[in-house]
């Protein structure tokens, strides 16, 4: 069986596939024209390869084109700046500030000193807070350590001589004390009697501390049950000052006997006394600094 071929001859397209080439001659049965089909083969190669490159350089344009986008956005603007779009911008289209630059510099500030406690006790003028026996020894006994003394008779007079001693008249005479506040405590068998001297400037407590001696005694406080004490035995003291107060202790038995070296709790005593009485015109001084501060 035999296949006839009917039909008008297929046109050769090289950039058709499957289309054949013609005979040269139509079937005259002469061979392929091999020079022919070499240069079509050639120009295909060349077509194929001007539209690889032509769209390599179409990505690398759009590739160019994204980054300047995004690089625009990423420095916040809305429009992409004027100039060729592939270009990416320089390192002067960013406000970036210079590692050599100056560092951004701030007025100094400071808060305002605290207070100093001592100065609001060490004139009259400032120290206005409330002053009585009470206020400065409070309660009803006192507790230093493992101690405790119990509180007795008080006294507050502004004839400060009266109160005192031997020598310590003339002295607190002679620094204008204004006020002499007394107070006594008492543990077994032993007394002691705190005497505050209140003066108008620290200067004048400091002199009147200076010029005290060893005769210069503040007046034992008995009464309330506390027998009369130092008036003929021999009695410890001591003398201090601090701000515009002078404060002074005497300490003994109440059984009248003497005190000597060996009466270590009389001095406990009197040494407990003068720091607890420290410590309290220093707590007047810090609380009206501390008022102050707050207005």
């Amino acid at each position: 069986m035999s296949f006839g071929q009917g039909g008008p001859q297929q046109q050769w397209d090289p950039w058709k596939p499957n289309s054949q080439q013609p005979w040269s001659g139509g079937g005259s049965g002469e061979s392929p024209d091999w020079a022919a089909l070499a240069d079509a083969s050639e120009a295909r190669a060349k077509r194929r390869r001007l539209l690889f490159m032509g769209g390599g350089a179409l990505a690398t344009v759009a590739i160019g084109t994204a980054v300047a986008v995004a690089v625009v956005s990423a420095n916040g603007s809305d429009e992409a700046s004027p100039g060729t779009s592939s270009q990416v911008p320089g390192a002067t289209d960013f406000d970036i500030p210079s590692p050599t630059g100056t560092a951004p510099s701030f007025a100094p500030t400071s808060a305002p000193p605290p207070l100093d406690p001592k100065d609001f006790i060490a004139s009259a003028k400032k120290d206005k807070a409330p002053l009585s026996p009470d206020i400065l020894f409070p309660g009803t006994q006192l507790t230093m350590g493992e101690t405790v003394y119990k509180k007795g008779p008080t006294a507050d007079t502004g004839n400060c001589a009266s109160a005192a001693k031997s020598t310590l008249p003339k002295v607190l005479d002679d620094n204008d004390c204004t006020r002499l506040i007394r107070v006594t405590y008492t543990k077994d068998g032993m007394a002691v009697t705190v005497g505050v001297a209140v003066f108008d400037t620290e200067a004048q407590a400091t002199r009147a501390k200076q010029q005290a001696d060893k005769k210069s005694i503040v007046k034992s406080l008995s009464g309330g049950g506390i027998k009369d004490f130092c008036s003929g035995a021999v009695c410890r003291s001591t003398t201090n000052s601090y701000g515009r107060y002078a404060y002074f202790t005497i300490a003994g038995f109440t059984s009248g006997k003497d005190v000597t070296t060996k009466d270590t709790a009389v001095f406990a005593g009197g040494d407990d006394l003068q720091e607890f009485t420290f410590r309290q015109i220093r707590r007047r001084g810090e609380a009206q600094a501390s008022a102050a501060a707050s207005e």
